[in-house]
């Protein structure tokens, strides 16, 4: 077997810098030989190291009453939610290999994001995702969006697991280089929580699940990549999923847990067997001892280099309690899997040592490989964009008032990033397990937890034009509305998961906006209560055309006591009161109605007051509790005439209009379609305005009551007045519509 000379060049070639290669032989005490190289290449790539961003992220509120282990310490956060109960849930994004193959680079995220889940011993009962393109327009687009659902849906559909929620959004910054994020849920008692850690001397060390071939190799190092033409030929380092593999690896691992057969667990993922080695010896401040002619292959000729960083799905990692090998094995068998031992924990010894055909061919220290360890820690140049000056003194006002408001309205349905997206959800199954309350479509999707009255409430939520226009209240806006969510559908916020979707951080401006977006994050979690508990940093989203939109995603956590109090967004009832809570504002920057009918991303994003925000997210929870809110709608992209709209034609079966007067305003399009924050639309029998008001009192909300529920159109004082079967088609069909032209192949 050739073994290429290591040098600097070659080192380079792997991502690494001349002061990282450096550092390399510095903690070896010798140059690393070719195998060692990759090892470390992948350990210290942006995708495992997070060397860029972790500082960053250790400033972020990471400790929480109810956390059951601090973020980053194991696969996915855990939140006790009562009863013995935990939940785990985290979000990862899976951008590059879905800009180049779509359909498998989108469902081999969603099974990562799964094994993240029952590594640490929870079923997962809910997925969502969230997902970012260019225009519908251009046939390419179309074929990724499709190839992106289609593996999304059949992933999680074989599987067995609902997927329950998400977003889509679409702007031209995403056109090379789309974003997927994934997030699942999962639920597991105290008792039954897995850590991915390696202890005890001598303690076998099994390989368990698919057997290892070439597919994902440098998958890490290819996440840390910019996007280009050559991406393209990158097809090889795409993963290849089963999900129905996924399913009997989750079978078994749940239960060599409960039979209490296992000391540590850790999915492979990114760097595969390098990766799960590492970090669950460091973990356990240990070593290990490996063997790479008993991993199970399926591919011949495979060097150590192509084992050790082979991102193969469906492969676990599990260091089995003494005495215990046997039942390990049985239960293997039971679910068609392979269960081999490859190796042993050292303690005397605390290095990664790899042998093949007789000989040891790597050996490293695991602890100076992985984050928290010796892996790399910076933080980058920064310096302010010189477009956010020009974009913020552009003078809105001077726009033009549309002559035909009605005709404004169903526009802004008619857009991508407000229509109704029946076309994606429609693909996946949200009903399997029996346990959704809520489906997609919603503002935020609920899930009952069988066994309990209680239930969760689950959103996933980012305006990446906002954080274009302003990174550190953009992302407090997106910790805002997708608490708003989960309140509008009756939970209470306990936690969130992230995935930070930006550019090249070696770009002081990207890494301006990273840094700015992570203080807000931190400022907005640390006033509503809501600890982050992990997550995900995706870096160097950008092809030759420029950056993404700077978008963190965040997935909020929220639990219902009682599963009574899901609520829905859409009116039900004729004669219920219509209200508002919050404050009147006319705030257009950044807003769907200036993009959509003016062509322009410009202006500020809206004004946030974190105290006002937490304030009507807790009355009108209040009032979800007290039993007398019918419905519940935050007022989003498009502002209150869209959130109306969306309210009387959200439940297609049967759509029921509004009659609501406003009053007060400077500005018809700007009081219309303005997306000023911390509002929402309340509907309740009007007996019971009396209670609410005394709730808004209490909380020092303002309630505006402007209209009844009834009819069969949508009456905003004299500006809209349209019937509803107006109003259904463009929000229900235009994505559909642009799904059936002919995509590229």
């Amino acid at each position: 077997m050739h073994k290429p000379e290591v040098t600097l060049e070659l080192a380079d070639q792997h991502g690494l810098n001349e002061e990282e290669f450096n550092r390399i032989c510095e903690i070896l005490g010798r140059r690393p030989n070719f195998t060692e190289l990759g090892i470390f290449s992948v350990m210290w790539s942006e995708h495992c190291s997070y060397k860029n961003s972790i500082l960053q992220l250790k400033t972020m509120p990471r400790d929480g009453e109810h956390l059951l282990a601090a973020a980053g310490e194991e696969n996915a956060g855990l939140i006790d939610i009562g009863d013995g109960l935990a939940v785990a849930f985290k979000m990862e994004s899976h951008n590059h290999p879905s800009a180049v193959e779509p359909y498998q680079g989108a469902a081999t995220g969603v099974g990562g994001i799964l094994r993240d889940i029952f590594t640490v011993g929870a079923r997962p009962i809910a997925a969502l995702n969230s997902l970012r393109f260019g225009s519908l327009d251009d046939p390419h687009v179309r074929y990724l969006f499709r190839g992106v659902v289609h593996g999304i849906g059949n992933y999680g559909n074989c599987f067995g697991v609902p997927t329950v929620g998400g977003e889509v959004y679409f702007d031209e910054s995403y056109r090379g280089n789309p974003l997927v994020n994934a997030m699942a849920v999962g639920i597991v008692r105290h008792d039954q929580i897995a850590r991915a850690v390696a202890k005890g001397d001598g303690n076998r060390v099994y390989i368990i699940g698919s057997s290892t071939g070439r597919d994902g190799i440098h998958g890490a190092t290819f996440a840390s990549d910019e996007l280009d033409e050559a991406s393209q030929e990158n097809r090889p380092q795409v993963q290849v999923g089963d999900p129905f593999t996924e399913k009997l690896l989750l079978e078994a691992t749940l239960e060599m847990i409960a039979a209490g057969c296992l000391i540590g667990i850790q999915d492979m993922g990114a760097a595969g067997i390098t990766c799960s080695t590492t970090e669950t010896s460091a973990a356990g401040d240990a070593g290990m001892l490996i063997d790479l002619d008993k991993v199970p292959l399926r591919e011949p000729g495979m060097t150590p280099y192509e084992i050790l960083l082979s991102e193969s799905q469906e492969r676990m990692l599990a260091i089995v309690k003494p005495g215990f090998e046997k039942k390990v094995e049985s239960i293997c068998e039971k679910w068609d899997l392979h269960a081999t031992d490859i190796g042993k924990v050292t303690t005397a010894n605390k290095n990664l040592i790899i042998n093949w055909h007789g000989k040891k061919v790597a050996e490293v220290p695991s602890f100076d490989l992985v984050l928290g360890g010796g892996a790399p820690q910076y933080v980058r140049e920064t310096r302010k964009p010189a477009y956010l000056d020009t974009l913020h003194a552009e003078k809105l006002d001077a726009l033009p008032q549309p002559d035909d408001l009605n005709a404004t309205l169903k526009t802004l349905l008619a857009a991508p990033n407000i229509a109704s997206k029946n076309w994606v959800f429609h693909q996946y199954d949200h009903s399997v397990q029996t346990n959704t309350v809520i489906a997609p479509g919603a503002d935020a999707a609920v899930v009952r937890i069988k066994g309990s009255q209680k239930a969760l409430a689950i959103s996933t939520d980012c305006n990446g034009r906002y954080v274009y226009l302003n990174p550190r209240r953009g992302a407090m806006i997106a910790v805002a509305e997708s608490a708003r969510n989960v309140v509008c559908a009756g939970g209470r916020p306990v936690g969130i998961t992230n995935c930070l979707n930006f550019g090249n951080p070696y770009k002081p401006e990207i890494y301006w906006q990273f840094s700015e977006a992570v203080a807000g994050i931190g400022e907005a979690c640390r006033t509503l209560g809501t600890p982050v508990t992990g997550g995900n940093v995706s870096f160097y989203n950008e092809n030759p055309k420029g950056a993404v939109f700077p978008t963190p995603t965040i997935g909020m956590l929220g639990v219902l006591d009682h599963v009574d109090h899901a609520t829905t967004a859409w009116f039900n009832n004729a004669g219920d009161a219509i209200v508002v809570l919050g404050e009147d504002g006319e705030e257009i920057g950044g807003s769907e109605y200036l993009s959509t009918i003016h062509g322009k991303t410009a202006g500020d994003c809206p004004a946030l007051d974190l105290q006002r925000e937490m304030a009507v997210q807790q009355a009108c929870l209040a009032a979800i509790q007290a039993g007398i809110a019918h419905s519940a709608h935050d007022i989003a992209d498009g502002g209150l005439a869209v959130a109306l709209a969306e309210s009387c034609i959200m439940n297609r079966e049967q759509p029921i209009g509004a009659q609501v007067e406003l009053t007060g305003y400077q500005r018809a399009d700007f009081a219309l379609f303005g997306e000023s924050q911390s509002r929402i639309i309340l509907s309740l029998d009007k007996r019971d305005m009396q209670q609410l008001i005394e709730i808004c009192e209490q909380n020092d909300v303002a309630i505006k009551m402007i209209g009844t529920v009834g009819g069969d159109r949508l009456r905003i004082g004299e500006l809209i007045d349209v019937g509803l079967a107006d109003l259904l088609d463009p929000y229900f069909e235009t994505i559909r519509r642009k799904m059936m032209m002919e995509a590229k192949k």
